[in-house]
């Protein structure tokens, strides 16, 4: 690692914590964004983003909820595929427009998720979207080293 960035700037963490524990919560509630697709989302993003850390954590914690090997190797293309949902699809379209911002998010976009999401779902989802963007900031930036993470 090159700087314990936890260390050095423990309210930036706090904060980081918080948008987590806000999202954690959401995720279980009825109008929530479930939990699975929150983590198949971090994957995605953490695969444009190139963040290890991100990876190794996230594809634990999606194998830990039930996902499958096969479903998380071909995340990164999922349009190629036939192993997710209409839904899964939209929020991966949405997570990878939310993450790759100079090509925008199109009308047509908007209106896809929509028909999958509540508008509170999707205020949560485009907030998972920042957060784990976020998060791989620090990972790429601060290069914390891979597996040491465990679920749980």
């Amino acid at each position: 690692m090159r700087m314990n960035y936890q260390a050095a700037a423990p309210d930036v963490m706090t904060a980081m914590i918080g948008l987590e524990t806000y999202l954690a919560r959401q995720s279980r509630r009825e109008d929530g964004v479930d939990k699975p697709l929150m983590e198949l989302i971090k994957i995605r993003v953490s695969q444009i983003n190139q963040c290890a850390y991100c990876l190794d954590m996230h594809t634990k914690d999606a194998r830990a909820l039930g996902e499958t090997e096969q479903r998380i190797y071909a995340l990164s293309a999922w349009r190629e595929t036939p192993f997710f949902s209409d839904r899964e699809r939209a929020a991966l379209a949405w997570a990878e427009a939310n993450t790759l911002l100079p090509q925008g998010v199109s009308q047509q976009l908007f209106e896809d998720v929509r028909e999958y999401f509540s508008e509170a779902q999707l205020a949560n989802l485009t907030l998972a979207i920042a957060t784990i963007n976020a998060w791989n900031r620090f990972g790429v930036s601060f290069a914390p080293v891979p597996d040491s993470y465990q679920p749980g």
